[in-house]
């Protein structure tokens, strides 16, 4: 497999397959949500766009980076949403990063949305799509992220390798500057376990596929076969 790690500025043209990574937190909140009952999460490219979304459906249930905000349910923290009950709920996302690298993409063949806790998940998915080329879009820090950066290329690696190790991966995102920052608090909305979280390898058994429905990008679980070939639970 041919793989390619670029930043969002350094997409001049649509990939094929396009693997979105922000570990720190956009999509490690996403699989929450969907463990936590979510039917769908709309990515939103502007924050005025996701308080359009929710005057227009009042049930749907929106998040954001950094404090709580008027109109916003909850925060872009693992941590925090982990307890909240999302059964059968359509989520709005609009992150500083995450979501802006999947709506770079959008007219790509194939997206995928990932962190470490979906890891074997899209990597599983990838070799069954037998996916030749693949840009992984490294969202965080202009593509400078080493948290991103660390999970795209151990997902590339476990595509060819399964047995690949994650110890040095998680050891550069754990050392990373969004890790440290989240630690110390520089960061707002954050809950002491959002690192942590994060730092969880292939956590759940689902990949997380992003398509144009009409005019919005919506991401939705994918499961995927286990290893042994029965389906997850």
């Amino acid at each position: 497999m041919d793989a390619r790690f670029l930043g969002i500025a350094d997409l001049v043209e649509v990939p094929s397959v396009a693997v979105v990574v922000d570990v720190m937190r956009a999509f490690t909140v996403a699989a929450w949500a969907f463990a936590q009952g979510a039917e769908k999460i709309v990515l939103a490219g502007s924050l005025d766009e996701a308080l359009a979304l929710k005057a227009r459906h009042p049930d749907w249930v929106t998040l954001k980076d950094g404090p709580p905000a008027p109109g916003f349910d909850a925060v872009n923290s693992p941590g925090l949403l982990r307890s909240v009950d999302l059964d059968g709920r359509t989520v709005v996302q609009k992150t500083t990063a995450g979501t802006v690298g999947a709506l770079a993409v959008k007219e790509a063949s194939l997206v995928l949305c990932a962190g470490f806790v979906v890891a074997e998940a899209t990597a599983q998915l990838l070799r069954t799509r037998r996916s030749d080329r693949v840009t992984f879009v490294v969202t965080g820090e202009d593509g400078r992220a080493e948290e991103d950066l660390a999970c795209a290329q151990y997902i590339a690696r476990r595509v060819t390798e399964a047995g690949t190790d994650a110890a040095e991966f998680l050891r550069r995102a754990a050392e990373s500057r969004a890790a440290t920052e989240l630690s110390e608090g520089v960061r707002q909305g954050v809950h002491s376990d959002d690192v942590a979280l994060c730092l969880e390898v292939d956590r759940f058994p689902f990949a997380m596929v992003a398509t144009l429905e009409g005019s919005l990008m919506v991401l939705r679980p994918h499961a995927v076969p286990s290893p042994t070939g029965d389906a997850p639970n």
